[in-house]
């Protein structure tokens, strides 16, 4: 099969603009053209973050702070485009794959340099690969979750290498498209885990059309641009230098400081505009981005191995008793659309599961009645001195979380059950998400443009967010649902894994194990000066073809 070129402290507003001169960015801005019809070169973006980053490291860059610097530092092998999910040439010219997905062959350009100057060429391709496929645990370097399978490399000469797999691997071409695989220089692939973290992000050196040349720990980073950057994807506009001199990307945890600067004109472009706020952003003459991000839906993980959710009678309880379109309605706005699945609709291997996900607290209270449930004088159910307390974790990155939560545990309390909520700051927080008897259900999501991402969601040996597999003694629990996962990433034709995929999710639901809520965007708010707004296929930011007309 041939496939070729066809906890952060809040900034004041001072401090997250920087003190830097901004013209203009504002409302009053102009058509959207510099004076030839075309972008106008030059000028520094100013760019605030919800949350400061805290890696580097490809396969750990999918907390968005992490992702959105990654995505324009380094380049991938292969593009995705954003809105056809289609496969294009990049760094490697053309590929090839064989009948079961247990070899690819890739062809480079001969032309790519990192911005330290040294070439790519197929070793350290192979090295990059080497390192995300296989992991290093003496440096904690986690195997990325993006790749299943991985044999190792081979260099066939300086433009060619060839990768090599235990078993069929059909999701490596688009985990190549993927900032877990971004591109990095042989000397940063010798960093260790601390490397790669905060303090040392001029350090990290790949391919892209920018380079991090500043560094505030947990404030600020400096995006410059390359002057000699010239291999962008063939299909995009822009081929050479990026438009832009600079992005000066500010931390600002505040939701009304990051919106209040975006509409005084004091910064041009700024991530995670929270729903309430869309509309203030939109009547004030500004623009709302809302790509989606294609993969696992914003949802709650019941913990099968707690003893109270063990029961499958009480995980349709809460599945029933939870009124998901008044969550939707309540908090958020038409860009969150209501979940019909595990996956958005926009994900690969989709399947309509909206028959196991609708709303009867009716049904709800028989369920826990037929369990042995008992309503008690507290409003609250009981069985055998037990009360129906569940413990949810706060998501610190996912929008209005608490809000969400709240929400949903004065819905639960009309059927007797306890909902209490474990806030993102708490100090017992990161052990307790992985104890089902601290933390009961798991709020979270993940985006991938692959069939692949239900697997790194749900497997035990990937996020593992029902605590399938038990960290204290690595004991699995439903076998079932790991071999179905495990065919996901095996299947080498795209229907077996649309087939596969829509098994894992019917298994999910009839299993009562996810309660999906809504199909999950990034929202971004950009200045009418803006221009050449992108993002990669799971709504990270692209900067090469943004202009500023001011």
């Amino acid at each position: 099969m041939s496939h070729s070129t066809t906890p952060v402290r809040a900034l004041s507003l001072l401090a997250a603009v920087g003190l830097m001169t901004l013209t203009g960015c504002g409302a009053s801005a102009s058509s959207g053209t510099g004076g030839d019809g075309g972008p106008v070169p030059g000028g520094t973006l100013v760019y605030l973050e919800h949350q400061a980053h805290d890696s580097l490291y490809p396969p750990s860059a999918g907390f968005y702070p992490n992702g959105g610097l990654v995505n324009n530092v380094t380049d991938r092998l292969v593009y995705q485009d954003p809105e056809t999910l289609e496969f294009e040439p990049w760094i490697a010219t053309e590929w090839e794959v064989n009948d079961d997905a247990t070899e690819y062959t890739f062809t480079l350009r001969d032309d790519v340099t990192f911005s330290d100057g040294s070439p790519l060429d197929a070793e350290v391709v192979a090295k990059n690969f080497d390192l995300y496929g296989q992991g290093d645990q003496d440096r904690a370097l986690i195997v990325s979750e993006a790749i299943n399978n991985y044999g190792g490399s081979e260099v066939l000469d300086e433009t060619t290498v060839r990768f090599h797999f235990d078993a069929p691997s059909p999701g490596f071409l688009q985990a190549t498209s993927t900032i877990n695989s971004g591109l990095l220089s042989e000397d940063t692939l010798d960093l260790s885990l601390e490397g790669f973290g905060p303090g040392n992000s001029t350090e990290v050196i790949g391919t892209g059309p920018f380079t991090i040349t500043e560094e505030e720990i947990g404030t600020s980073l400096t995006l410059t641009a390359r002057e000699d950057y010239a291999w962008a994807p063939p299909s995009r506009e822009n081929q050479g230098r990026a438009h832009l001199d600079e992005v000066q990307v500010s931390v600002t945890p505040e939701d009304s400081v990051r919106v209040g600067s975006l509409i005084a004109g004091q910064a041009h472009f700024v991530r995670y505009v929270q729903a309430q706020d869309e509309r203030q952003v939109e009547e004030a003459g500004f623009t709302v981005h809302a790509p989606q991000t294609n993969g696992v839906n914003n949802s709650l993980s019941l913990r099968l191995g707690n003893e109270i959710l063990s029961e499958l009678p009480v995980r349709q309880a809460l599945v029933a008793g939870i009124d998901r379109q008044e969550v939707v309605d309540t908090i958020y706005t038409d860009h969150y659309p209501l979940a019909t699945s595990t996956l958005s609709t926009t994900a690969r291997g989709y399947a309509d599961q909206s028959e196991h996900l609708e709303y009867d607290p009716e049904r709800a209270e028989e369920l826990l009645d037929e369990a042995g449930w008992e309503l008690g004088s507290d409003g609250v159910r009981e069985k055998d001195g037990t009360p129906l307390t569940l413990v949810v974790n706060e998501a610190a990155p996912q929008p209005r979380s608490f809000e969400a939560l709240t929400l949903i545990s004065q819905q639960l309390a009309g059927i007797g059950v306890d909902l209490r909520i474990l806030a993102a700051d708490a100090g017992t927080y990161a052990e307790a998400i992985n104890d089902p008897d601290q933390v009961q259900i798991y709020h979270s999501m993940v985006g991938r443009a692959d069939h692949d991402v239900i697997k790194s969601q749900y497997h035990s040996q990937n996020r593992n967010t029902l605590l399938n597999r038990d960290p204290g003694d690595d004991s699995v629990q439903d076998e079932e649902l790991e071999e179905l996962l495990e065919e996901v990433a095996s299947a080498a034709e795209p229907e077996d894994r649309d087939e596969a995929s829509a098994a894992v999710q019917a298994h999910l639901s009839e299993q009562a194990y996810v309660i999906p809520l809504f199909e999950e965007p990034q929202v971004y708010g950009t200045a009418p000066s803006v221009h050449g707004v992108a993002f990669e296929s799971v709504a990270r930011p692209s900067f090469h073809e943004v202009w500023l007309d001011e």
